[in-house]
């Protein structure tokens, strides 16, 4: 099942307050990039992030987003948008760190 475009744009809406948010539709999802580095998507009208060491305390459950895909964490908590900015902020630090590494 595809994601639809009124969930994505509910999504990158949410996201409004960080700046250099873009996303790229590939194969009927969309993939997420902030300051240029992907940190989740939306799959099947799911908003995932990537899992990393930091994220980990907001105790998000994991799903696959597709058959094969490593396992990410699905954000449930869309209404508030100051808590999503704060956990991809999160994401990435951790996600450069990693690549520094």
């Amino acid at each position: 099942m595809a994601s639809s475009n009124e969930f994505k744009d509910f999504i990158l809406d949410q996201l409004r307050d960080l700046d250099d948010i873009n996303c790229r539709a590939m194969m009927g999802e969309f993939v997420l990039y902030y300051k240029g580095v992907v940190f989740g998507g939306i799959y099947d009208d799911r908003f995932l992030i990537k899992k990393t060491e930091t994220n980990k305390k907001y105790k998000l459950s994991e799903e696959i987003p597709y058959p094969g895909g490593k396992p990410m964490f699905m954000v449930e908590n869309l209404d508030d948008s100051e808590y999503l900015s704060e956990l991809i902020k999160i994401t990435y630090g951790d996600l450069m760190q990693n690549k520094k590494a």
